[in-house]
């Protein structure tokens, strides 16, 4: 997949033209908040893990690991994420650009974390590791429809 899939993607919802992208790497949530000039937190990392024969896909704040008690609580399983061939086989992205845009259909689901709530804007990956699209929350839950918001991430402590 490419920024151009992500672009089409978002046609539908108006939103194409609120990708960006860099002549930097965004690969990483420090990455991304360089490039997009934002605090981390508002990076939307898309984290991948297996949960039967599916993907689960967890949009959450740059800032939050996921809560392993959540996880289970949630899905029945211990967390597991997907190794790099699965993450293209089930999302079609690579990591550094894997999003909740343009997925393989039937292949995974979508959550966003609460964590993402705390901001008015959220930065997702759009298909590259040197892309991203500026969103509100409200336009990010739109261009995900099927997506389940929920409570599966911690937040740092203060005194990290």
């Amino acid at each position: 997949m490419s920024v151009a899939t992500v672009k089409e993607y978002l046609k539908q919802f108006n939103l194409d033209e609120k990708v960006e992208e860099f002549t930097e790497s965004s690969a990483t949530v420090e990455l991304a908040a360089h490039a997009a000039g934002v605090i981390p937190a508002m990076i939307a990392k898309t984290l991948s893990f297996k949960v039967g024969d599916h993907a689960v896909l967890i949009v959450t704040s740059g800032d939050t690991k996921v809560d392993n008690r959540k996880f289970k609580d949630k899905f029945g399983m211990k967390a597991k994420m997907l190794t790099p061939e699965e993450v293209v086989e089930y999302t079609g992205h690579t990591i550094g650009g894997v999003c909740p845009y343009a997925n393989p259909e039937g292949k995974t689901k979508v959550y966003l974390d609460e964590s993402m709530k705390r901001f008015d804007m959220a930065l997702p990956a759009a298909g590259s590791s040197s892309s991203c699209v500026r969103l509100t929350i409200e336009e990010l839950e739109r261009s995900c429809p099927g997506a389940e918001w929920a409570d599966i991430c911690k937040l740092p402590d203060i005194a990290e």
